[in-house]
């Protein structure tokens, strides 16, 4: 019989982003480890499943938990995936149907988004009920009128502060899933025209 001697557990791979301390949450790693890990396989297209768009990692939602990865820090990296994704899509779409027509479908829905925006204040949005909650009204607003001048007029407005425009709640505000939605396509037209 022979005393092997203990072997030492084998060393846990580097994390990719930084895990929350003390009573901070974070996104649960396993959820985000598994996204990013189809993410790469659909990029390289090493992958059965459908490929992912870049509106897929824009909707990607993970639960937070303590002990999870630094939400700031995978959001930031999931903004640099979309940005990969949506290169590759608006390059897939030139080639498709070419310059001409790429432009003017980036052009119509950049003036459907401005004409929601230009409507009057209090009645850009579907609002909730009395007794529900939604976004300010007054923030949206506030919001929307500097994304219809960039629009319009070409203020500037980057991609990342359209996506981290975060909105209080009221009661009877506007719904956020109509907001939401409309921020996503404004997301779609930046990325499109690069």
């Amino acid at each position: 019989m022979t005393i092997s001697e203990p072997t030492a557990a084998a060393p846990r791979p580097a994390s990719p982003f930084p895990v929350a301390t003390g009573r901070a949450r974070g996104y649960d790693r396993a959820a985000v480890d598994a996204f990013l890990a189809r993410a790469r396989a659909s990029f390289e297209g090493d992958s059965d499943a459908p490929p992912l768009q870049a509106g897929d990692v824009r909707e990607a939602a993970f639960p937070l938990v303590r002990r999870g990865y630094v939400v700031e820090s995978v959001d930031a990296a999931l903004a640099r995936i979309e940005d990969a994704f949506a290169e590759r899509e608006r390059a897939h779409a030139l080639g498709r149907v070419g310059a001409g027509v790429w432009v003017e479908q980036t052009r119509e829905a950049a003036q459907t988004i401005l004409d929601r925006l230009t409507r009057p204040k209090g009645h850009r949005f579907a609002r909730t009920g009395i007794m529900r909650y939604g976004y300010r009204v007054d923030e949206v607003d506030l919001v929307t009128d500097r994304i219809a001048r960039f629009l319009s007029a070409g203020d500037s407005v980057t991609v990342e502060q359209v996506r981290s425009v975060a909105f209080r709640m009221q009661r009877g505000g506007y719904s956020e899933v109509q907001v939401d939605a409309v921020l996503d396509a404004v997301v779609e037209v930046m990325l499109a025209v690069g």
